[in-house]
């Protein structure tokens, strides 16, 4: 068969279901070969909107997300999607098309050395250079992208290696089983635990990955741990909970630092130091005990006194096995904090103010969503207040990046959530700016049908950095601009817009757009004055409880 033949025929024994794509001139053979393949094929408006599906689609599922470009500007555009999932372990593979290799009479015509350029990005970068490696390469490519700690891995296919025929055969996946954590290990972790007088549980993004959720809702159940977790953790445990003490959106003097602080040991379980610090070690203060799939990277912020390496499922039921009845931890010792914790989340929650105020809008975003529905968050101020005040029940219910934290990323995300979960909510929380960055998507969007509302946050600025230029003591000056009327935007797209006058219409108007289905745009002014007032001057003023 032809060389693309070949590697579709690869990417079906993989399983995938879709790609998605900006193709270009390179990629001509390998489009032809998907045209009669079982793979869907989903064209995007940019690469960037490609690259952020089909890491979401990895995310969600735990199976590699395949997206497709052309050489050049199309490669180059791929690589903030490839720091995305790099950063946030997401599994990724990416294939692009380049000139041919043995003869070419294009010189240097859009010629980028994209291998090297991806290296650094990647946990594997290869250029196909004959056609009879397919099979091992694309199989090796899953592989990396998949196992833990999962990435991005770049495929390079140029156009006359797409065309050679070869017979190779297709090398078939086979299930990946991951050791667990040895005794002596779990038999020590045991022991610290159960001599702390106030230990703590955090729990990271890791453990939103392979269906760590069930084993550790158990541990909990059994131990009665109290627990905080990071941005990417959230929902793995029920917020819900007496036992949960908040979530650690900044890295310190937050509510949650009370019981952080008052702790002298935590078991960090699923936690890396890619993700934005939840807490800083030093060298004088508590235990922290690593159970993770891999070992600590260690950082000046972070370097765990012990590990437990392995799959974290087997290593948190393992340990429970040893910690059973025994209750290492006294919740009373927490009670206050979480009292403190809770009467904030509801501080605010409740104001009437037009336009509206952060605390507001993300309890009327949690009124209208069910305990499976999917917020997505694209980046910005907003994130740290969905972070702390959000209540998330269920794994991945609350999709955002505490890692590359790249703008852009959120409605991309919120398709993919959307093609993969039609019969839940699914909404997408952007601010202006980053919403602009990727709407096109829009268009993407309505073509294939999706249910999805967009919920833009207005300032007309960039927030966030507005936010920390504030808190800096400069004057404001340089990130602020102009929108599109975003209700006539969306019907340009054949979308549904929205415009929110009022701090009473955002959960009718929500309620209705998830009601009559398709996809809507919900334009809301917001007021950021609150920033300074709750996360610098109340937050520099609180007192833990003692």
């Amino acid at each position: 068969m032809k060389a693309s033949d070949l590697l579709v025929a690869a990417l079906e024994a993989e399983g995938v279901e879709y790609i998605f794509a900006v193709p270009g001139e390179e990629n001509l053979d390998l489009l032809e070969s998907l045209r009669t393949s079982s793979i869907r094929l989903i064209v995007t408006r940019h690469e960037q909107g490609a690259g952020f599906m089909a890491a979401t689609y990895g995310r969600l599922t735990g199976k590699a997300g395949v997206c497709l470009a052309t050489l050049g500007p199309g490669a180059t555009n791929l690589t903030t999607p490839a720091a995305y999932a790099a950063l946030g372990a997401f599994p990724l593979v990416m294939i692009t098309g380049q000139k041919p290799i043995k003869v070419s009479k294009q010189a240097q015509f859009q010629i980028v050395d994209v291998v090297s350029l991806f290296t650094p990005l990647c946990k594997m970068a290869k250029q196909i250079v004959n056609g009879e490696r397919i099979p091992s390469l694309v199989r090796e490519g899953f592989r990396r992208a998949q196992e833990e700690r999962p990435g991005a891995v770049l495929l390079e296919l140029p156009e006359d290696i797409a065309e050679e025929e070869t017979s190779e055969p297709v090398v078939a996946p086979h299930p990946r089983q991951y050791a667990v954590a040895g005794d002596a290990a779990l038999d020590e972790a045991a022991e610290r635990i159960l001599a702390a007088d106030r230990p703590l549980l955090l729990v990271g993004a890791g453990a939103n990955r392979r269906s760590a959720c069930k084993a550790l809702r158990k541990f909990v159940d059994d131990t009665q741990f109290p627990f905080f977790n990071t941005q990417m953790g959230k929902g793995v445990l029920d917020e819900a909970s007496p036992l949960y003490l908040g979530t650690a959106a900044l890295s310190s003097d937050d509510y949650v630092h009370c019981a952080i602080d008052r702790a002298d040991l935590i078991v960090n379980i699923g936690h890396d130091v890619v993700e934005k610090p939840p807490f800083f070690m030093e060298p004088d203060g508590r235990t922290v005990i690593h159970v993770n799939y891999k070992a600590a990277e260690v950082d000046q912020v972070y370097f765990p006194q012990l590990e437990v390496i392995g799959d974290i499922a087997g290593s948190v039921e393992r340990l429970g096995n040893r910690l059973r009845g025994k209750h290492p931890s006294d919740p009373a010792a927490y009670a206050k904090v979480h009292e403190d914790i809770a009467a904030h989340i509801r501080q605010g929650s409740d104001d009437g103010r037009f336009p509206m105020v952060p605390q507001g809008i993300v309890a009327d975003v949690r009124a209208v969503m069910g305990r499976d529905d999917i917020v997505a968050l694209d980046n910005g101020i907003y994130k740290i207040w969905f972070a702390r005040n959000y209540i998330a029940h269920e794994p991945n219910t609350i999709l955002l990046d505490n890692a590359l934290a790249t703008m852009g990323a959120g409605l991309p995300s919120a398709m993919m959530a959307a093609m993969l979960s039609p019969e839940r909510r699914v909404l997408a929380v952007c601010g202006d700016g980053g919403f602009m960055m990727n709407s096109q998507e829009v268009e993407t969007a309505v073509r294939l049908g999706l249910n999805l509302v967009v919920l833009i946050l207005n300032d007309s600025a960039y927030g966030m950095i507005r936010w920390k230029q504030e808190e800096l003591g400069f004057p404001d000056y340089g990130l602020s601009f102009a929108n599109p009327d975003f209700v006539t935007y969306a019907k340009s797209y054949g979308a549904t817009g929205h415009r929110i006058e009022s701090s009473e219409a955002l959960v009718p108007t929500l309620n209705e757009a998830f009601e009559s289905g398709g996809v809507h745009l919900v334009d809301l002014p917001v007021d950021y004055s609150e920033n300074r007032k709750v996360l610098i001057d109340e937050l520099k003023a609180m007192e833990c409880p003692q």
